[in-house]
């Protein structure tokens, strides 16, 4: 069943980007959003038939690969998985959507997102740590090009930094992927076996091995100091890539440290859990304050991805069950926001050809200016500060709330960081829509209906979210909670003392 997930698209890749004959721009559109949505109600079978009460790995295949390098293709998904699944699933049927019918190279573009899609949901579902490496590194390449060739002015230097950075990124995984299994003495990279080994290495290669995850996950989350592709990659990358990768790819280092991070190395991660805290202070405020320094639109989205992915960091050096359930809701919450916020700086950017808030005014104008793009913008700056109703303010309560007893000093300065989203997000609310519509911007195209679906369903998703929350923390609660207490069960029986999750 999860096979289906990875390999139609890469099958449908192969067969929009090599087929012979012709096939018009339309056509590779239209298979592409078939097979993205075929994925997306696959997901959503997969949601129907899941068992939230049941902690182990389901709907599992496992096949083994190159047993010289005990390699095995090994899948499976849990509650901390099947979120990001379907978010991956939604937010690409969204990219496509919103893509321009008229971009040139149009097979070689639906070909490398389709690409892109599958490495992101074998990473997710990968139970394999060389598989895992296999699928991070296979998003690498599609997500190069879709910048380098569709980007802005700028575009190959924003795409080169990405990849040299998401280099290093991976080959620091690897390396901490190897030294665990080898220093273990595991037989194979399944998670399933390493996880019993690596949680009984002495505390100084498990500091090693889970600093050389920080710094390669850090990298894509990313994490101050290792941010700074973030913003260039977001300027320069057109609407439909930026939804994907403040949306889903971050996720992916989220995902990996909390999987491979804590998971792996329960001791160290407790030794660490203090400057891990502190080092999502940082980045909070440090994204908060750059982010109310921008004038470009686009760039101020950007920051506030950094801020908010501190928020994340927050709730995993807690390690409490109620911050993991909260880290998992929010990284969903900030998929959906980013991406609708992301999407409407498109439009807006499409229709008055600018992104300067110096330029922008009065775009609320309801006769003149882009009156339900600016509603839809308030209802997504309200879920970003953390507005109670919106999906926003749940996950960030639950990070909070679950990380204060822990860390009050931490999570105080970090709450901090919501107010400064409200901020710069009402700086750009203020500058850009209210007043008197500026006379640069007049005479503004219409928006199309086709334009405004996308955000009207990610704006009514994070309405409900907000208001039925337990959907999402029912269908995590029980895995983040197992995440908590597995290690410290295991490290007992060693004889070792962790305070985490206490």
């Amino acid at each position: 069943m999860l096979s289906a997930l990875i390999w139609l698209p890469i099958v449908s890749a192969a067969l929009i980007g090599f087929w012979p004959g012709t096939i018009t721009s339309k056509g590779a559109r239209q298979i592409a959003l078939a097979v993205t949505i075929a994925a997306f109600i696959w997901s959503v079978v997969l949601l129907l038939q899941f068992n939230i009460s049941d902690v182990r790995q389901q709907f599992q295949e496992n096949l083994p690969w190159i047993d010289a390098l005990g390699l095995t293709y090994s899948l499976g998904i849990d509650g901390l998985s099947l979120p990001l699944l379907l978010l991956n699933a939604l937010l690409t049927v969204i990219a496509l959507y919103s893509t321009d019918e008229t971009l040139e190279r149009p097979r070689l573009y639906y070909s490398l997102i389709l690409l892109l899609n599958a490495g992101v949901v074998g990473a997710f579902v990968a139970q394999d740590l060389l598989l895992f490496f296999l699928f991070y590194e296979l998003e690498l390449i599609p997500l190069y090009l879709l910048i380098a060739i569709w980007g802005g002015q700028r575009r190959g230097y924003a795409a080169t930094k990405f990849l040299l950075y998401t280099a290093v990124s991976g080959a620091l995984i690897l390396v901490a992927f190897l030294g665990a299994v080898f220093l273990s003495g595991a037989t194979s990279f399944a998670y399933s076996d390493t996880v019993e080994l690596t949680a009984l290495l002495p505390k100084s290669q498990q500091l090693l091995l889970l600093g050389a995850l920080l710094v390669g996950f850090g990298i894509k989350i990313p994490l101050v100091p290792f941010h700074t592709w973030l913003p260039d990659a977001h300027v320069e990358a057109s609407t439909p890539i930026s939804i994907l990768l403040a949306g889903v790819l971050l996720k992916l280092g989220t995902y990996g440290l909390l999987r491979f991070g804590l998971g792996l190395f329960p001791e160290a991660w407790a030794s660490l859990s203090t400057a891990l805290a502190t080092w999502a202070v940082v980045s909070v405020l440090y994204g908060a304050f750059n982010a109310i320094a921008q004038r470009d639109m686009k760039k101020m989205v950007a920051y506030s991805s950094v801020a908010h992915m501190g928020y994340i960091l927050l709730a995993f050096a807690a390690a409490t069950p109620l911050s993991l359930a909260g880290a998992v809701l929010q990284m969903v919450s900030h998929g959906l926001i980013s991406a609708l916020l992301f999407l409407l700086v498109g439009v807006v950017y499409k229709k008055t050809g600018s992104r300067d808030l110096d330029v922008l005014n009065g775009l609320l104008n309801p006769e003149r200016g882009l009156p339900l793009i600016g509603a839809l913008m308030v209802v997504g700056v309200m879920a970003s500060a953390g507005i109670p109703g919106m999906v926003g303010f749940i996950s960030e309560f639950l990070v909070f709330r679950g990380s204060y007893p822990v860390f009050p000093v931490q999570t105080l300065l970090c709450m901090l960081g919501t107010g400064l989203t409200a901020v710069y997000l009402l700086i750009l609310l203020d500058c850009a829509f209210f007043g008197r519509l500026s006379t640069r911007v007049l005479d503004l195209p219409k928006v199309l209906w086709k334009e405004r679906v996308s955000a009207i369903v990610l704006a009514i998703l994070i309405v409900i979210l907000g208001i039925q929350p337990g959907w999402l923390v029912g269908l995590s609660e029980t895995t983040t909670a197992a995440m908590v207490t597995i290690p410290t069960i295991a490290l007992d029986s060693a004889g070792a003392t962790l305070s985490i999750g206490e």
